[in-house]
């Protein structure tokens, strides 16, 4: 018998809504002009939010079934996937996601500002399917 621990990935999942709205938020501004410090650094947090929100559900997933460990951020990912919970498209975008989790936390001080990360407008969807994909493993594990 697996422990999964639901109330963690759900408030992960629920947390997912949140960075959703803020990105839908970022894109507003960013379409407006208006995209001064306090905006560029709200862009680098909602990324390694969500960085941390996605790698967390997957270190959960992994957990929980006994997966093999993983070795990296991209490996979690990679992991999950593999397993069949979610589909290729999902996991190029989960994969772009993660690889700027070095560039934010350690090479901050040269990291892009001006310019609105590509990913941002793509993140509402990604996180949408991403919940419904785990939402729709873990049923089909538990089986």
């Amino acid at each position: 018998m697996y422990f999964i621990n639901h109330e963690q990935i759900n408030e992960r999942i629920q947390f997912l809504s949140t960075l959703a709205e803020a990105s839908k938020q970022l894109e507003q501004q960013w379409g407006q002009g208006t995209n001064d410090l306090v905006w560029q650094l709200a862009q680098e947090r909602v990324l390694h939010l969500a960085i941390e929100t996605v790698t967390d559900v997957g270190s959960l997933l992994i957990d929980a079934f006994i997966l093999r460990d993983a070795s990296s951020y991209e490996d979690i990912v990679e992991i999950i996937h593999g397993e069949g919970a979610y589909s290729e498209a999902l996991t190029e975008t989960l994969l772009q996601l993660v690889k700027l989790r070095k560039p934010l936390v350690q090479d901050f001080v040269a990291w892009n500002r001006q310019d609105l990360n590509p990913l941002v407008p793509k993140l509402p969807a990604a996180f949408e399917e991403f919940a419904a994909s785990v939402r729709a493993f873990i049923k089909s594990e538990l089986e």
